[in-house]
């Protein structure tokens, strides 16, 4: 009897499944752009307020989407530079003894409640970006870190003694076999932090952070529902795009045979 396969699965020449979900893949983003065509329609012919159309024209939606992005994108490049080499870092002789602090400091921050650690940060930096951007990082840090140390810590000690046994140094070792097999363990975090990263810059608002949070609290504060509603499907979408992305990334950035 043949084995059925998955439609929603590539196979490889042989009959081996390439694990990759393609056809899943290019309905995300389909999803989106139809969502995103739907809502263009109906802010075109939709009869608004001046308290709505004003953060709702073109030239603001815009200007308030890339401040929504810049956020999410200096934080996720803080969160790589810092979470990547402290997760390589904790499993390196010595330091690994620190794991069970430097988790516990990342688990806190994702733990506390989002709105209070923006507040908090705010009355000791002051409002704004940078604050923002801080309690952002310290929100999304911990599932880069985390994936980064589980990646590298998965990686099979038969292939590190087989490298040293080849005459390479650690550091190659690191960066030609331990990093490349960690990669899919990795990107994983990578792309769980992203999606953190759009929804909870929402509340940069609250801290003059700027972003998509400011339709929200508009909405909710003057009883406007088309801003509530058109704050909230943006950040939907875009945290569907990002996600799309980080999978499609991912997919790619496998090893073979993974």
């Amino acid at each position: 009897m043949t084995a059925a396969v998955d439609p929603a699965v590539d196979v490889e020449p042989g009959g081996r499944r390439s694990g990759v979900p393609w056809r899943a893949l290019a309905l995300q983003p389909v999803l989106v752009l139809v969502a995103l065509g739907a809502f263009a329609v109906w802010r075109s012919g939709a009869e608004l307020t001046d308290a709505e159309a004003r953060p709702l024209g073109w030239g603001a939606l815009g200007g308030t989407v890339v401040d929504h992005l810049e956020l999410v994108a200096v934080a996720a490049v803080v969160v790589l530079v810092v979470g990547i080499p402290l997760g390589v870092l904790l499993t390196r002789g010595p330091f690994r003894r620190a794991t069970p602090l430097v988790l516990g400091v990342a688990n806190t921050g994702q733990a506390a409640p989002a709105i209070g650690l923006f507040v908090l940060l705010a009355t000791w930096l002051g409002f704004g970006f940078r604050s923002a951007v801080v309690a952002l990082v310290l929100y999304s840090v911990l599932p880069v870190l985390r994936n980064t140390m589980v990646g590298l810590q998965g990686v099979d000690a038969r292939l590190v003694e087989a490298g040293r046994g080849m005459g390479m140094s650690a550091l190659s070792v690191l960066l030609r076999v331990e990093l490349p097999l960690a990669v899919p363990v990795m990107l994983s975090g990578v792309r769980t932090a992203l999606v953190l990263l759009v929804g909870t810059a929402t509340l940069a608002t609250f801290i003059d952070g700027g972003g998509l949070g400011l339709l929200i609290t508009t909405g909710i504060n003057l009883n406007l529902d088309s801003l509530l509603y058109s704050g909230a499907l943006l950040v939907a979408l875009l945290a569907l795009a990002v996600d799309w992305v980080g999978r499609v990334v991912e997919t790619l950035a496998r090893p073979k045979g993974l």
